[in-house]
């Protein structure tokens, strides 16, 4: 079997050089999925994941545009569609300077499963561009979204590819985005989610990922008896997943302890809650993306400088930043200071040997296709709303959020029971995401 995952993991290799967080994310499914599919005639020999693993379609195109100086600056942008086995592309668009091909391969790819685990008819895709907001006008980043989408919306449409936001994306370039299109195609359709309430977004849309992420937790918890009251929780980062995380926690009787941003982390006893989390909304419209600021107004925390939250003592970890946050080491200590329970709020968030670290001290560990899933459900709500021309309240998104979540906890379950009775989420999540999809594409033939 080992053999038979390196003879596949040379083939993508090969195909893809000098893409190594598309390598990485491909690497960490196979291992599970292809003794799967070697246990089940059904799948095996239909190469189905080498076809996964091949983009559909893979657009990259130029972005020009004019700053506020009147000088012409040029960006790439992309669009990965990977699988519209189960229905049309869905997935964010990154504005960000790291992003390029091998990273927006890694979330399509992870996308598909993700997509497919919440049971929602949604293929998998991934977009964005190498531009950063940070620093820029809204005039220019205005101008920058209406040159992005005057090429992406020949590539889009709401039966076809149907993306939404991610890093460096918020309301403001959904806005940009969406108007840009509607100008140039003159129709107004659910082709964007993460809109606006006022243009068709749907109520919890920017809390729905950091919810998701504690409901599935608190599914988690249950397999060994506990609860989140009463325990303590370490997140990274201070944006959208990290603020929803931290508003779930606190309802529901935890306390988050530390925040964190690309200067250190943020460690606060007391516990972070009430206007501490409100706070962390003006920290993040500050466009300032230093974890610091938090000491501007509540002084008694303490700011560990160029350090990751990891090194605390706490009883769940939620990295909730950015990919390969969290390394072998930190799972080391992690593991050392009791940890129960870790769950990916950020895609791939932890690196291969720090996932064997958690699997080998039968630390509950949950994989971002799975946790993180709130986020696209709560897409996949918004796009059923467009489609009925209604509005639902907080309340029924946030009751169908739970039921999804809670859903894909069963599945990967149902796959991940070991011997033991631990429940590896990683292996689950994998097949469970994996046979929806194999199975829509072995009744469409090879295509």
């Amino acid at each position: 079997m080992e053999q038979k995952i390196k003879d596949f993991m040379a083939l993508v290799e090969a195909k893809n050089p000098n893409e190594p967080e598309f390598i990485q994310a491909v690497k960490e499914f196979a291992e599970t999925v292809i003794p799967f599919i070697a246990d089940n005639k059904k799948y095996d020999g239909k190469n189905l994941l080498l076809r996964i693993a091949e983009p559909e379609r893979s657009v990259i195109f130029r972005v020009p545009w004019v700053d506020d100086k009147g000088e012409i600056q040029v960006n790439r942008g992309f669009r990965i569609q990977m699988n519209s086995a189960i229905g049309p592309y869905k997935g964010g668009i990154r504005f960000h300077h790291s992003v390029n091909l091998s990273v927006l391969k890694f979330l399509a790819f992870e996308q598909v499963f993700k997509n497919s685990l919440t049971t929602l008819p949604m293929g998998g895709g991934k977009g964005g561009s190498d531009f950063d907001p940070q620093g820029k006008s809204d005039g220019e980043i205005m101008r920058f979204c209406q040159s992005f989408m005057t090429e992406l919306c020949r590539h889009i449409g709401p039966d076809l590819d149907v993306p939404a936001g991610d890093i460096g994306v918020g309301a403001r370039e959904i806005g940009y985005l969406f108007g840009q299109y509607k100008r140039i195609r003159n129709e107004f359709t659910g082709v964007l989610t993460g809109k606006g309430l006022a243009y068709g977004g749907s109520l919890i849309r920017p809390e729905a990922t950091g919810y998701g992420v504690v409901y599935f937790t608190e599914q988690m918890l249950k397999t060994i008896g506990t609860d989140i009251k009463g325990k303590t929780v370490a997140i990274s980062g201070f944006g959208n997943v990290a603020w929803g995380v931290a508003l779930k926690v606190a309802e529901l009787g935890g306390k988050v302890v530390t925040l964190s941003g690309p200067d250190g982390y943020i460690y606060d006893e007391e516990g972070i809650s009430g206007d501490k989390i409100d706070f962390m909304l003006d920290m993040r419209a500050s466009g300032d993306n230093r974890a610091e600021m938090y000491l501007e107004k509540y002084p008694q925390a303490k700011f560990v400088k160029g350090r990751s939250p990891w090194e605390v003592k706490v009883d769940i970890a939620i990295p909730c930043a950015t990919q390969n946050e969290l390394n072998e080491q930190d799972a080391i200590n992690l593991v050392n200071n009791g940890v129960i329970c870790v769950t990916e709020a950020a895609n791939m968030p932890c690196t291969l040997e720090a996932i064997k670290v958690f699997l080998n001290a039968k630390v509950l560990f949950a994989p971002g296709k799975a946790a993180n899933a709130g986020g696209v459900a709560a897409s996949g709500l918004e796009m059923t709303q467009n489609s009925i021309r209604l509005n639902w309240t907080s309340e029924e998104v946030d009751a169908r959020l739970k039921d999804i979540m809670v859903g894909i906890h069963h599945q990967c379950k149902k796959y991940g029971v070991e011997e033991d009775n631990y429940v590896n989420y990683v292996k689950g999540a994998n097949i469970a995401g994996f046979v929806k999809v194999a199975d829509a594409m072995l009744a469409q033939g090879v295509v």
